[in-house]
């Protein structure tokens, strides 16, 4: 959890981050947002501050530097000089609220289409105003000054092909549209657009009391719901300074780990579609579904489970979970075993793999590159390692790593921490303490039924968490976990009532995605395919 660190003059955040940066070593840009106090109980010096999240080269330390920026201009300047990463965390910013970041090469909307009128997130927009785009954005205002910016002519840019891939195309994993100029089968210039799902997630959270919140975080990385239930829980438990039960943090691990394995086999599954080879699928795709079987039985729900709650969970584990859990990972791995023997050594695989789509370590930090994407790159980056939560440091697994960053060793990162997974659910199922699985908060926790039957207290209660929620002490916090994809963080805002005055998603795939452009230019367009699919985007994560 980390509550703001410093607070500065917005004159001075250049050079204050800057300093971090360069003396203290705070090489990550983990996030960018805006807090508007227009309706916040305190008295502030201005309506919009903004908050920057910064993590240093150890991976152990991060701070929150936040600045109030001026009603009249509302203006502040751009970081894009010190972290690539920047880029699309300002544009959000912009996009949101309505800052402006001097020196922001290409400040436009990023989530909200471009006839958008207003800041969705200011306190003052109506929740209720739809507004319809009418007219396709043909991006050319980013295309031409990106090539001319290459050395190319105007005549150069006519004998040029410009295609789009997507939004609405197999090969694009979702809503995201790549606008690309092609020079034969090269690409020489590519720029991305989202927004096409936005669906307004974190307007919704500030309408929700926090415990209504959690199914709109299973939305988020749908492959992996239940790591966003839990990154999400952990972020208002620690707010609300609760420790859950030893039981509930053993079952967090075996369930998020769990669903860590079927966002891989998802992910690797689909690479291999994208890459000719529909065998390698199926063998993937069948201990996928026995894990959606299990999760069914556990939380009724196949694919968004909203499994947790705050203060612990909603179900216990069935009666013969354990053996089902069993052949579930025993199935798993010999999935796994399944398709490397048809990849491993095949030369048509290996030619479409390596070197291709390169992330070097230092370009994947400066665009705040995160898990298994980084991990590829050959930097051992793991919160559950650097930063462990609910025990994870008691744990005998290894952070796999790569060496050259390419689509290979992204797949192969992937495949090996499948097995790193089994290998920490098989523990912790050794270790599964008993006891309760919520604790013990009428504050938090809705009381049983009957007590809300049988008594005015548990009625009581009740109503007053269903109708007011749980109130949680007033501040600003920031919290993440280690989800399939990376960092997944949390920064909320309380104001000390039952809703949360603020809800921003740390998403690891927006920042993977604003630099998928700069990785796919130079190569083939098949190659931004396959390059697109190892990184594994998912668009109710980036898009929210």
């Amino acid at each position: 959890m980390l509550k703001c660190d410093l607070l500065i003059d917005s004159k001075d955040i250049k050079s204050t981050i800057s300093k971090l940066k360069n003396e203290k070593d705070y090489t990550i840009l983990l996030d960018i947002t805006v807090i508007d106090y227009l309706k916040f109980p305190d008295i502030t010096p201005s309506r919009f501050a903004v908050v920057y999240i910064l993590r240093d080269a150890s991976f152990k330390n991060q701070i929150s530097i936040k600045t109030f920026v001026d009603d009249n201009t509302l203006e502040i300047d751009s970081l894009c000089f010190l972290y690539s990463a920047a880029n699309w965390a300002e544009r959000e910013a912009y996009d949101q609220y309505g800052i402006r970041f001097n020196g922001h090469p290409n400040l436009k909307r990023v989530l909200n289409h471009h006839q958008f009128v207003g800041h969705p997130l200011r306190k003052d927009y109506e929740i209720t105003k739809g507004q319809i785009c009418t007219h396709t954005e043909d991006l050319m205002d980013e295309m031409n000054p990106l090539l001319k910016q290459k050395g190319y002519t105007s005549e150069d840019i006519n004998d040029l092909m410009l295609l789009n891939v997507g939004p609405s195309h197999p090969a694009s994993h979702g809503t995201i549209r790549n606008f690309v100029a092609m020079e034969g089968e090269t690409i020489t210039a590519c720029v991305t657009e989202i927004g096409y799902l936005h669906r307004g997630f974190e307007k919704a959270c500030e309408n929700h009391t926090y415990s209504q919140i959690i199914p709109y975080t299973d939305r988020l990385n749908y492959c992996s719901a239940i790591l966003n239930n839990i990154g999400y829980s952990k972020a208002v438990e620690e707010m609300l300074n609760i420790d859950i039960t030893a039981r509930a943090k053993m079952i967090r691990i075996i369930i998020g780990e769990l669903s860590r394995i079927i966002d891989h086999l998802v992910c690797n599954a689909a690479n291999m579609v994208d890459l000719g080879g529909l065998t390698n699928f199926w063998y993937l795709f069948a201990p996928r579904d026995m894990a959606y079987d299990l999760l069914s039985k556990l939380t009724g729900a196949r694919l968004t489970n909203t499994y947790t709650r705050i203060g612990g969970l909603e179900f216990d584990l069935y009666e013969g979970f354990d053996e089902d859990l069993a052949n579930v990972l025993k199935e798993t791995e010999i999935a796994i075993d399944d398709a490397l023997s048809l990849i491993a050594h095949n030369k048509i695989f290996l030619d479409r793999t390596q070197d291709v789509g390169v992330i070097k370590a230092d370009f994947a930090l400066q665009n705040g590159i995160t898990g298994p994407n980084l991990r590829a790159a050959g930097i051992a980056h793991d919160l559950r390692k650097d930063k462990p939560y609910y025990g994870y440091e008691n744990f005998d697994f290894d952070i796999v790593v790569g060496s050259h960053g390419d689509v290979y060793d992204r797949m192969m990162c992937r495949f090996e921490e499948m097995r790193q997974s089994i290998k920490i659910i098989r523990q912790a199922m050794k270790e599964l303490p008993s006891g309760a699985i919520n604790v013990n908060a009428p504050g938090i926790l809705l009381p049983s039924k009957k007590d809300v039957y049988g008594n005015i207290e548990g009625l009581m209660n009740q109503f007053k968490l269903t109708f007011e929620g749980i109130k949680v002490p007033k501040g600003e916090y920031y919290s993440s976990t280690e989800a399939a994809n990376g960092e997944l963080g949390f920064f909320i805002v309380s104001d000390g009532s039952g809703k949360p005055y603020k809800v921003k998603c740390r998403p690891p795939c927006f920042y993977s995605l604003a630099a998928f452009s700069k990785i796919v230019e130079g190569g083939m367009l098949a190659d931004a395919v396959i390059t697109m699919a190892s990184m594994n985007f998912i668009a109710g994560e980036f898009d929210r």
